[in-house]
């Protein structure tokens, strides 16, 4: 549920990235970082190991205009996307408002893809969150690669169930392909579920 304030007429959402390891996840929020203008958006913060890894999360705070006369603010968050810091991933799932699911295409990632998005879905429900009512957005990550997996076969293998409805995006995120149509979905969404 989005933190409003009526006092300050400031609405808080929260975004979180989810995927599995080395997906895109941060560079995304890198590159939102770097193309946002700076009075629109906050520090980018990142826990990174050695390897530029994420190892607890990534925070960037972004202005997206007003919306029915209140600030609107997005909290931008990733979760670590390996499978031992599964207890991060759900404690940054609380409260959150939209998700963008981030699939890496290449092809020996597809099993990695579905197995995130099952850990997505037992997460939001330890918190008795039904995953349907979270605005959600797949961003199919990765597309420039020689042997990406079909869209088709992604979409067979993510959009199924709870996730059927959720709009897709090809991206590359390296480069900033898709990365902002992305954030535009997601974000809409949260601010259509608004009461």
């Amino acid at each position: 549920m989005p933190m409003i304030n009526y006092s300050a007429r400031e609405i808080n959402c929260k975004v979180v990235y989810y995927g599995p390891a080395l997906c895109g996840k941060t560079t995304n929020l890198e590159v939102i970082h770097r193309r946002v203008a700076p009075e629109s958006r906050g520090t980018l913060m990142s826990l990174a190991t050695e390897t530029d890894r994420t190892l607890f999360f990534d925070f960037l705070p972004v202005d997206l205009g007003s919306v029915r006369g209140f600030t609107t603010r997005f909290h931008l968050y990733t979760v670590p996307g390996q499978v031992q810091y599964d207890a991060s991933r759900r404690l940054i799932l609380k409260g959150v408002d939209g998700v963008v699911f981030v699939a890496d295409s290449a092809p020996d990632r597809l099993e990695a893809n579905v197995a995130s998005l099952r850990n997505l879905e037992e997460n939001l429900r330890s918190y008795d969150i039904d995953p349907q009512s979270v605005p959600l957005v797949l961003q199919y990550n990765k597309r420039d690669l020689a042997d990406a997996v079909p869209t088709e076969t992604l979409d067979a293998a993510l959009r199924t169930g709870w996730t059927e409805a959720a709009p897709t995006h090809e991206a590359v995120a390296r480069d900033g392909t898709g990365v902002f149509e992305t954030l535009r979905d997601v974000s809409t969404r949260v601010i259509a579920s608004l009461p």
